[in-house]
């Protein structure tokens, strides 16, 4: 039931790994959202019984691709919604078979799309759709606020960004904050966890965790204790496969995360600071490596994968968690009613103060600007049409979002005790189907187009649903607004959003400088003493300059940064 971001995540890790993806043309970038709505229209068609659209004497149509795979069922109660009462236009999805870059080349290469596509934001995509010849500039249609007023709604830095030399905008753009200047803090996942029963039985409180000595003193006394089953506890689990460490280095003042640019960069004063130069960086994998010494990490968390952590946290073999809490498996606690199983008793806590860091590096920007980008060929017979839908999914109100992924307020969902307050499902059989956990049962509701829309931070469908079938359903959306206050999480500057250049240093040497990092992480965790940790760290660094031309590649960033700014 909730989209989680992703979106745009990064630390170098997972950079490398997400610009294989951007070299490739695409990404799967949902970025966590889905709103509520408005205009109710009565209780609506039962999902049991779907119309055909030869029951619509007149609609206009709109064939929309779809830049990543979806089970499609183009007549989805949302969908006959959409053709016969608002916005009155038959809306036909075709999704990506297979690997998305060969369909848009095949695409690109016999013709083009017949009407629009829609693909999350990538320079590499728009570099290609442009070269094509096959797209038209749509700059106009953002200045006609008679007929398109949503339309010219948009804010007026999104749209400035998108202008190319020629001031032509060649896409609509989607998924933004309607208010860039307080935008919605998104999916903040990565904080510190610990277990409330566990606290208790060693004889220590939140209060005495504030201070990584204090931290540390938790897991020494935890690491006494057996876990059900008579084992003894794992102090700490820190899952590097999904990059879990990053969230001991933003401990540390290092930040890991950028708004879709090709690295972490924070700025001090009139200076960039690029992660692995970071003096914390060094001192967070110093502090890990002498936790790993103790055996107050997991052994094994350097070789784990994510069904093997899942399993160790659902038996309770945790003390503390360090990262995000998308990779313990929200089903530890969503499944509960009460104090049954370990995971009832996780909770993030603020991060632990380190001495001599005055500010946390971020785990999350969060990004106001545009996640999705359609296109629209220049050959479309339903230009009309296509205008008339993104004029209706972009009507700026916090619950749009909601209305164009499951229909206006009071047909299929409604308000429990405000507007933009707590809501519920009220058709029993649209909620039977939503929350199957079937792919084509959902698709019989609705398309799932909520990409093409935008969000608020005045409300969020899935931090105020009210009808949870367990209790600890509301632990998610409780811990991700705890986490979005402890610090780790600000806005989107211009230098988090530096792109790689096509055919540049960072497109070349990204993927080795990602194995170097992914070598090196284990051997600085790993070392057995200081002295060896310090031989780590000089052949690492050697490594970043020797293997992944690591001063190369920041002077090409410094002057990708100039000249976005000089656009």
């Amino acid at each position: 039931m909730k989209f989680k971001t992703v979106g745009i995540k990064s630390t170098i890790a997972l950079t490398s790994a997400a610009l294989l993806v951007l070299a490739a043309g695409c990404s799967n970038n949902s970025n966590g959202n889905a709103a509520a709505g408005q205009n109710s229209a009565g209780t609506g068609t039962s999902s049991a019984s779907p119309k055909n659209s030869t029951d619509v004497a007149s609609s206009s149509r709109l064939k929309l691709w779809l830049g990543k795979s979806a089970t499609v069922n183009n007549e989805s109660l949302i969908q006959q919604y959409w053709r016969t009462v608002e916005p009155g236009v038959d809306v036909q999805v075709e999704a990506t078979q297979g690997d998305a870059v060969t369909a848009l080349n095949l695409k690109l290469n016999t013709g083009g799309f017949e009407d629009a596509a829609i693909f999350d934001r990538n320079q590499v995509v728009n570099d290609a759709m442009k070269r094509s010849n096959l797209v038209q500039p749509l700059e106009k249609y953002f200045n006609m606020p008679e007929k398109y007023p949503n339309l010219a709604s948009i804010p007026k830095e999104y749209l400035d960004q998108m202008k190319d030399a020629d001031g032509h905008i060649w896409s609509i753009p989607s998924w933004f904050d309607t208010n860039p200047s307080a935008p919605w803090p998104g999916w903040s996942s990565n904080a510190w966890f610990i277990r409330t029963d566990i606290l208790e039985k060693v004889g220590m409180t939140e209060n005495d965790l504030k201070t990584l000595k204090g931290v540390g003193t938790y897991l020494e006394k935890a690491a006494q204790l057996k876990d059900e089953s008579g084992k003894r506890l794992l102090p700490a689990g820190i899952l590097t496969d999904a990059s879990d460490e990053n969230t001991v280095l933003a401990t540390f003042g290092v930040t890991v995360a950028s708004a879709g640019g090709v690295t972490p960069v924070q700025k001090e004063g009139e200076n960039f600071i690029f992660q692995y130069d970071n003096p914390g960086f060094k001192a967070g994998y110093k502090w890990m490596n002498s936790m790993y010494r103790k055996g107050l990490i997991d052994p094994e968390a350097l070789t784990d994968k994510k069904e093997r952590y899942k399993e160790k946290n659902k038996s309770g073999r945790y003390a503390m968690n360090i990262g995000s809490f998308w990779n313990f498996d929200g089903s530890l606690w969503e499944q509960l009613d009460g104090s049954t199983a370990p995971g009832w008793y996780y909770k993030p806590i603020p991060f632990p103060q380190v001495e001599g860091v005055a500010q946390l590096g971020a785990t999350q920007i969060v990004n106001p600007y545009p996640g999705f980008d359609t296109y629209i060929s220049k050959n479309t017979k339903n230009l009309d049409a296509i205008l008339k839908f993104y004029n209706y999914t972009l009507t700026p109100k916090p619950e749009m979002n909601h209305i164009v992924n499951e229909g206006p307020v009071g047909k299929y969902w409604g308000w429990i005790d405000q507007p933009n307050g707590k809501w519920k499902f009220i058709d029993p059989k649209y909620k039977e189907l939503r929350n199957a956990g079937d792919p084509a049962k959902k698709a019989q509701l609705t398309p799932e187009l909520w990409m093409t829309s935008n969000f608020s931070n005045q409300w969020y469908a899935w931090w105020t649903y009210g009808e949870n079938d367990h209790a600890g359903q509301a632990k998610t959306a409780q811990f991700s607004q705890q986490i979005g206050q402890f610090g780790s999480t600000r806005v989107a500057k211009d230098y988090d959003m530096v792109k790689v250049k096509a055919g540049g240093a960072w497109e070349k040497y990204l993927p080795e400088l990602g194995n170097v990092y992914k070598e090196y992480r284990a051997k600085l965790m790993m070392a057995k003493d200081d002295a060896q940790f310090e031989q780590a760290w000089k052949d690492f660094t050697s490594a970043l300059e020797k293997r992944a031309h690591w001063s190369e590649l920041k002077q090409e960033w410094s002057k990708l940064y100039q000249e976005m700014n000089n656009k």
